[in-house]
Order: structure tokens, then sequence, then C-alpha cells
């Protein structure tokens, strides 16, 4: 399977080439990229969860929907409410899946309305079957939790909302 990085780079070498349609097929996964006459370029296939491309004004990616898994979110509503609550985000070191405690049967490590210090430990992400402890790196009252227990994140994406003190 292609990274999302190589797609991309794959879109911007069609989007600038006089390829008019290009197809890749690998280990059951096929990623057609067409132009359309005003420049745009289509890219549909067996794809889930990719990233719109750095030019959005002339690439249009298209992905078949049950593939993707995103639910709509007002972020109108959610970025107004939340930015007067908080002015700092832990966010993850690495791709993997967060754990809100340490086993099923313990306690969560953080909730909404904890108060945390800098070596405060607020998860656990796994990375290849290592357990790495996240701490809060700051002082504060964690105001939002952005993920859910045993969800798959990605590097530099915000887990926690934190109002510093």
């Amino acid at each position: 399977m292609l990274k999302v990085e190589e797609i991309r780079e794959l879109i911007n070498l069609v989007d600038q080439s006089s390829i008019s349609e290009f197809t890749y097929e690998a280990e059951g996964t096929t990623i057609t990229i067409k132009k359309e006459s005003d420049k745009q370029a289509i890219v549909s296939g067996l794809v889930s969860n990719v990233p719109a491309p750095v030019k959005q004004e002339s690439v249009r990616v298209e992905a078949p929907v049950q593939e993707i898994n995103e639910e709509p979110v007002n972020v109108a509503a959610t970025d107004n409410t939340a930015k007067a609550n908080y002015d700092y985000e832990i966010v993850s070191p690495m791709v993997g899946t967060f754990y809100a405690k340490a086993s099923p049967e313990s306690e969560k490590f953080v909730s909404q309305g904890s108060s945390v210090d800098n070596d405060t430990v607020v998860c656990i992400v796994e990375a290849m079957k290592l357990f790495n402890e996240i701490e809060a790196e700051v002082k504060g009252e964690i105001v939002e939790i952005l993920v859910e227990d045993g969800e798959l994140v990605e590097y530099g994406q915000p887990l926690f909302r934190v109002k510093s003190k």
C-alpha cells in the first residue's frame, strides 16, 4: 500500500506532466489518477482516510464512501467554544494506539476537569508493542479529551486540550 506522501507525489507528478491518466495496482489496491480538461486531477480507487492534497484548488480526491469512517463535525461550533477554554494541546509524539488507562480494569489516567502537572501521565500510546507513557508537559486543567480509548492516533495529532495555570 502506498503511503500518503507517495500518493501526493504521484498526484503532483501527474498534474505537472502531459499524462492524462495513471493507474497503479499493488497488493489488492488500485489507484487511478485522471486529469480533467481543466487540469484537475481525479484520484479514485480503494483508498481510505487520504487527506486532501496540498494544491486543493487544482486536485480533487475521491474515494469510496464505505472506505471512509469519519463523521461530519461542526467545526465552527467546536473551535469557537474550545478556543476560549484552552491554551495548550497535548499531542501524540508518534503513530500508535491511544489508551486512556493502564489496563482495562484500572481507572483512566485523566478525565475532563483533572488537574495535571508537567510530569503527570495522561495516557499511553502503543507503537509496535511498546507502551509509551505520555506526560502532560504543562501544569493546568484538562478541558477536553479529543480521542477515544483504543483509537489510532497520528504523529502530532492533538489528544487533550489544557487550560494552563
